[in-house]
């Protein structure tokens, strides 16, 4: 199953129909993907499910409806095992952006770190899952790809905001202030953390 996330809000592409009620399922056959996503930026869907046998052939179509924004970003650790975020539109999120020409993904993941919140002495520990949202710009949909991937940094000076990006703080967070940091993020990152906590004492 994929998540993507549409002004915040789950789209489930699904090979399995759920026994749950709380949300609008549609057959991929008998829908436009593009209205649903319209439905659910005027909040008139707050969670839908995608149904086909084949979970790839509903991204496939998504991917032809919606021109694909490709980005890297990385969840860092520093030696005390604190966790880097960066605090931009009145969330904390953590630091991403989108590839150059010819640029491998982990390379932009790592670039888009030091452009963003100035912390370097990077080393790219495994590669995490992609995460996938919905967003509009100058009236156009574009779906973002996030690669994500685990990094540790011997940084140790004080972390500088990217301000033409938006940046207004950077920040260190303990293990244990981090759930306080989730209440407001996004749901893209929680799912980050969700799979971390599995795999990783955070």
């Amino acid at each position: 199953m994929y998540k993507v996330f549409v002004n915040d809000k789950p789209l489930f592409l699904t090979n399995e129909i759920s026994k749950e009620t709380d949300f609008q399922l549609f057959l991929l056959d008998s829908i436009d993907i593009e209205q649903v996503i319209v439905k659910m930026f005027q909040n008139k869907i707050k969670k839908a499910y995608l149904y086909h046998p084949d979970e790839s052939v509903i991204m496939k179509t998504l991917k032809a409806k919606i021109p694909v924004n490709k980005a890297g970003g990385g969840l860092v650790y520093n030696k005390k095992g604190e966790v880097l975020f960066i605090f931009r539109n009145g969330k904390w999120d953590l630091p991403k952006g989108g590839t150059e020409k010819g640029e491998l993904i982990e390379d932009t993941a790592m670039r888009e770190v030091e452009e963003e919140t100035g912390v370097n002495g990077l080393t790219v520990v495994r590669k995490l899952q992609k995460t996938y949202h919905v967003f509009k710009r100058n009236g156009k949909y574009k779906l973002k790809i996030t690669h994500w991937f685990e990094m540790n940094s011997d940084f140790e000076g004080i972390p500088i905001g990217q301000l033409e990006e938006g940046i207004e703080k950077v920040a260190w967070f303990k293990p244990n202030e981090i759930p306080e940091a989730l209440t407001n993020s996004y749901e893209n990152i929680k799912l980050l953390f969700e799979e971390e906590s599995e795999d990783h004492e955070v």
